[in-house]
């Protein structure tokens, strides 16, 4: 008769991986500015206090702007101890931060300037720009900013088409290729020293050079590798449907129950979209699985994909994996479709587990057959916990901080991975807050970014 035993408890690391990850670019980003401000001291100082202002923000603006590519760059470090979705939302205050200075740039440069000319602002714009190489490319690369910004601030991009949004991005680059040639023709930090060139140099060629590698040379590498294809197609439930691929190597692809990629199906309606949706299953050296809801047409027609379709996979993206894992044992709280990670986290997290599988009615459970018989082999326990969202039990909300106690007594010292609807991932995060759980032992995964 054999025994049911949690998986081992592997050593784990002395500080937490986004810990020494937030270290690092803390550190990065201290010494660059500190670095700027120190050539901006030796060669851009002017008489006039306002044009002095001006090109410090520009400077500062310039700096951001490198950071803004490093942040979307998906470079694997960084990605897997801090996940795509806080590095896309420390890119989106960065970018507000950038918008700003560049305002702050303008403003008091233009400003300054027509205090020594006695003119005004408009018309010293006007004239900087016919007179001073390299103003009208920073005029040019503003207004890109201004339009990239715009597309960005929330009522925009609820309604845009994620295609549509991840186009008017491109005009980034523009801007950056810009920005820097206005630098080189104008900056007097640029120019002042050997020392600022080359740092100047190193800071946006590193920056380029990053998100040409992120973005573009690792996914091809990868997928000239592995050469995925479709082999399966299941219908998990009248709406959700799980596919199932193969490749070369993939004993070799560097992913981990918990990540997702973005995945093109190359037929020939699909082939331009890229869609975000998790391993269902953890990877095991000889298929990959997603499972989907149909949420939109996108999502919908995976039900008819052709068998032997190729695939193209950019990732494995995410850090919702057990790298992340600092106590013995773990609770998985999963909503709704959040169940995919969950569910491959449940082959691969350590210790004793304990599953919250929130669902509105129980038709609406998908994979649970395969929960259970996971939960069965490995001694975890899983409960369902069906209903509307307002749902109460005899300790209230049923994910509130009295019902997670009730449900787990020992919340306290188990590590927590949540992913589901950004609303069920905020209040379960909220009840944590309230039962005192340490945010090293909290890991979270809004599912409308990875889904």
């Amino acid at each position: 008769m054999s025994v049911l035993t949690p998986i081992a408890v592997p050593p784990r690391p002395a500080v937490a991986p986004r810990v020494v990850a937030k270290a690092w670019i803390f550190a990065f980003l201290a010494a660059n500015v500190m670095l700027a401000t120190v050539f901006f001291a030796l060669g851009d100082l002017s008489d006039d206090p306002l044009i002095s202002a001006g090109r410090l923000a520009g400077i500062y603006a310039a700096q951001a702007m490198a950071v803004q590519l490093l942040l979307v760059a998906r470079l694997p470090w960084l990605d897997r101890r801090l996940g795509m979705d806080r590095l896309t939302s420390w890119h989106r205050w960065t970018g507000f931060s950038l918008l700003w200075l560049l305002v702050a740039h303008v403003v008091l440069v233009v400003v300054g300037y027509a205090g020594i000319e006695r003119t005004n602002a408009a018309d010293e714009l006007v004239q900087l720009a016919n007179t001073t190489e390299g103003i009208l490319r920073a005029i040019v690369a503003f207004a890109l900013i201004l339009v990239v910004g715009a597309a960005s601030a929330r009522f925009a991009r609820k309604r845009m088409a994620y295609e549509t949004w991840h186009f008017v991005h491109l005009y980034t680059y523009a801007a950056v290729v810009l920005a820097f040639t206005h630098q080189i023709a104008v900056g007097q930090s640029f120019a002042s020293h050997p020392a600022a060139r080359a740092y100047w140099w190193t800071l946006w060629l590193g920056a380029g050079l990053a998100v040409l590698a992120g973005r573009v040379l690792l996914p091809l590498r990868r997928n000239l590798r592995h050469r995925l294809r479709v082999v399966a197609v299941v219908p998990e439930s009248p709406d959700t449907v799980s596919v199932y691929m193969t490749g070369r190597d993939l004993d070799r692809l560097p992913a981990r129950a918990g990540q997702f990629f973005l995945w093109r199906f190359l037929t020939r309606e699909r082939w331009w979209q890229a869609n975000p949706f998790s391993l269902s299953a953890a990877p095991d050296g000889r298929t990959l699985r997603l499972t989907a809801k149909a949420v939109g047409s996108s999502s919908a027609s995976l039900r008819s994909l052709p068998i032997g379709t190729r695939v193209f996979a950019e990732g494995p993206y995410g850090a919702f994996t057990t790298i992340h894992q600092q106590r013995p044992n773990a609770l998985l709280v999963a909503g709704g479709v959040g169940i995919t990670p969950i569910r491959a986290l449940l082959e691969d997290v350590s210790g004793h587990v304990v599953l919250l599988y929130r669902v509105r009615t129980p038709a609406d459970a998908v994979l649970l057959p395969e929960l259970h018989a996971l939960a069965k082999t490995r001694g975890a326990v899983v409960h369902v916990l069906s209903g509307p969202s307002d749902l109460h039990g005899p300790h209230g909300p049923v994910l509130g901080p009295a019902a997670l106690h009730a449900l787990v007594p020992d919340i306290g010292d188990r590590d927590v991975f949540v992913c589901g609807p950004p609303g069920m991932t905020s209040a379960v995060l909220r009840s944590l807050r309230e039962l005192r759980v340490p945010g090293t032992q909290v890991h979270a995964e809004r599912f409308s970014l990875a889904a």
